[in-house]
């Protein structure tokens, strides 16, 4: 199947009625004195074409069946990463906003549910800028939703939304995937620090290139106390094939051959170092460890 906007855009809107309930799973994690918390912007709900179409169907309908997941939707959690050490309250990515689907966009009832409103944050760090990470950076009414935040984006990803090329060669499927992330970037223009891979960009925080996802995608390791985690926005985005399979390349990503190199990378490290692992579109949260068995991996749920 191709791709078009209308074909993407309507299957947003067919999204089966199930999904119009969102799911909102949490979970937390303490390194050293400091608190990483995820906080849900519900879930996605997205034909299933977009995210399996390109695999080899015969060996993934046993693998999603063995999960208990549809060929026919692709439907993730969205876990925003939330880090306290008692200075800083910093929000890795800010969620849909209102704009993009009904199932998500649910960021301010979480942190509410944790006595914390979007004035509360200090820094918002971008892992990139799909609608699912930037477009929550405006409320209803077009104003910047984390008023009291500093904003931090990977360079690369920052030039590449911002190059007004990118809307007419991203493709007609993702062409207001660029419209909008621009159109918030322009927001934040002024006050914006574009951080390199390997800097710390904040005390116990440093930037971890991860490109393939988005060209400029950017994970972050954060340590304090002797314990450490990785955050990993979309360079893994699911618990099931990306771990399976973490050589098939994904409809999802931009550059699906660099994004297996990024996603093996990772994966190898994560297993490696059993380091804490915080998937933005993992399940129960989004907080694990990653097992290795052979040529493949398995998500373990919790701390």
């Amino acid at each position: 199947m191709s791709f078009t906007r209308r074909t993407l855009l309507g299957g947003l809107a067919a999204a089966p009625l199930a999904a119009a309930v969102p799911r909102m799973a949490t979970a937390s994690l303490s390194l050293g004195t400091a608190e990483l918390t995820t906080v849900s912007d519900g879930n996605l709900s997205l034909p299933g074409d977009f995210a399996f179409g390109s695999m080899p169907q015969d060996e993934l309908l046993p693998i999603l069946a063995e999960f208990g997941l549809s060929r026919d939707s692709f439907t993730p959690d969205c876990n925003l990463a939330l880090y306290r050490d008692g200075t800083n309250t910093v929000l890795f990515d800010v969620g849909s906003g209102p704009d993009f689907m009904p199932t998500a966009g649910k960021i301010t009832d979480s942190l509410a549910a944790l006595g914390l409103g979007p004035e509360d944050i200090t820094h918002v760090v971008f892992t990139h800028a799909h609608p699912d990470h930037i477009w929550g950076l405006l409320d209803d009414f077009d104003d910047p939703l984390f008023t009291e935040a500093a904003y931090l984006m990977g360079r690369a990803e920052w030039d590449y939304w911002w190059d007004p090329n990118t809307v007419d060669t991203i493709g007609e499927a993702r062409a207001a995937f660029a419209v909008g992330a621009k159109r918030r970037m322009e927001v934040i223009a002024d006050s914006v620090t574009l951080v390199e891979p390997g800097a710390e960009i904040l005390p116990g925080i440093a930037a971890v290139a991860s490109p393939g996802h988005t060209p400029g995608h950017m994970a972050f390791e954060v340590r304090q106390g002797g314990a450490a985690a990785l955050i990993v926005g979309d360079a893994i985005v699911n618990h099931h094939v990306a771990f399976r399979k973490p050589g098939w390349e994904s409809g999802t990503d931009h550059d699906p051959a660099l994004a297996v190199q990024t996603r093996r990378a990772l994966l190898d490290r994560l297993a490696a170092e059993d380091l804490t692992l915080v998937g933005f579109h993992l399940p129960g949260g989004g907080i694990g460890r990653v097992d290795r068995f052979g040529d493949a991996y398995q998500f373990v749920e919790g701390a």
